[in-house]
């Protein structure tokens, strides 16, 4: 048990610290649109999608590279938490068609990212 939560925090920090640059890198953009909340979204949602289908096509799925990679990494780094967040402040400054717009390009964005990683990993 120990071992698993040493897996899932080692991933977590790295996800974390990755989300975080992700951040920076495209504060610029980010003031436009929150760009960076919905590009991780997308790529996280896409990753992890491969990355389960990876895993559970073999007969024995490696569970330590699913806490650490899935579980740790991809579950800091996804931020569907400060999406939801993003809609709700971009509605209380008056930005609605802004929030819709977001709100609608992460949904179906994140939907299609699973559904590619899904289709090429088939």
């Amino acid at each position: 048990m120990m071992i698993n939560l040493f897996w899932v925090a080692a991933g977590g920090a790295i996800g974390a610290v990755a989300r975080y640059g992700m951040g920076m890198w495209l504060i610029n953009l980010s003031k436009i649109f929150p760009f960076a909340t919905l590009i991780v979204n997308i790529t996280g949602s896409f990753l992890l999608a491969l990355l389960f289908a990876t895993q559970y096509q073999q007969a024995e799925p490696n569970q330590q590279l699913w806490l650490f990679l899935g579980v740790g990494v991809l579950g800091a780094f996804t931020t569907f938490s400060t999406f939801s967040l993003d809609v709700v402040l971009l509605a209380q400054q008056g930005d609605y068609i802004k929030a819709l717009v977001y709100a609608c390009l992460n949904a179906f964005g994140c939907i299609a990212a699973v559904l590619l990683a899904l289709w090429l990993k088939s």
